[in-house]
């Protein structure tokens, strides 16, 4: 076999992977849509449940996952964003022994098991500092687990700005604080909102974290402030799965609530879209 014949055959074997990847993850989003489309209705979202979470709607998860997503979204974003500008536009020249240290623990905590964080929110924030399983616990040990995205993400959107823009900057007599805040950031701008989004997606999802720091099986109202308990999403369908006395009867409250978080997520996804798409056009 030549080197053309071995290339040919290399390619077949990567179109065929994303063939199955792709038409895998098609006939699952099908079956999603087939089996739970017939409870998705205003009334379901806007419902609360009933006869021990065998009827009614999923109106507290709703809003208790919606709460989550504020609150880890103000607790990570300014604390990732500050801490990929820093090492991205001022620990990059003179990389100190703690700056290495820190890249590599970003790197590596980006990979570690979201019941990892659960384990830690657990010990910290609701034993140790005395918040309790409360909705700040739960979005404190999520801010945890998304904050290597953010941090990793935003370093690499910094580093796509031309070095160029900096030089002519500073060549104009700008200082390094306002190069950083009105050449390189809103430059960066896209890619950092695009990745920052996308880990909150990531975070959307989890049940471990959560389940070990706040989250409650069955609330008759919603949370009134951030030392409640909530409930959300993912753990309400991994309750309804495995923890519901009659697992048949709630089979369709569990495919549609599925197709919400299903919905929710590839929303914050496409308004990171939209938003990257948006100030691509007002930069250029």
């Amino acid at each position: 076999m030549n080197k053309r014949s071995k290339e040919t055959l290399f390619f077949q074997i990567l179109r065929l992977g994303t063939y199955v990847t792709v038409s895998t993850v098609v006939a699952l989003l099908a079956y999603l849509v087939y089996m739970g489309s017939d409870m998705l209705s205003f009334s379901f979202v806007t419902s609360f449940p009933r006869e021990g979470m065998t009827a009614g709607g999923i109106y507290p998860t709703v809003v208790g996952t919606l709460y989550l997503m504020a609150l880890v979204l103000l607790l990570s974003l300014p604390l990732g964003v500050a801490a990929a500008v820093y090492l991205s536009e001022y620990a990059g020249e003179r990389e100190s022994s703690l700056v290495r240290i820190i890249r590599i623990a970003t790197a590596n905590l980006a990979g570690v098991p979201s019941i990892v964080y659960g384990l830690l929110g657990l010990g910290l924030f609701v034993l140790f500092l005395g918040f309790g399983f409360s909705l700040l616990s739960a979005s404190l040990t999520l801010s945890l687990l998304t904050l290597p995205v953010i941090i990793t993400a935003s370093v690499e959107a910094l580093k796509t700005v031309p070095h160029s823009y900096r030089e002519a900057a500073l060549a104009l007599g700008a200082t390094k604080w306002q190069t950083t805040k009105r050449v390189v950031f809103p430059h960066a701008l896209p890619g950092i909102l695009t990745a920052s989004i996308i880990g909150l997606s990531r975070a959307a999802g989890e049940t471990a974290p959560i389940m070990m720091t706040g989250v409650a099986y069955f609330l008759s109202g919603l949370p009134q402030s951030v030392i409640d308990q909530f409930m959300a999403l993912p753990f309400h369908i991994f309750a309804l799965s495995t923890q519901s006395p009659n697992p048949d009867l709630t089979r369709p409250i569990q495919f549609g609530a599925v197709l919400v978080l299903l919905l929710l997520v590839l929303s914050m996804n496409l308004v990171a879209i939209l938003l990257r798409t948006y100030y691509r056009r007002r930069l250029s």
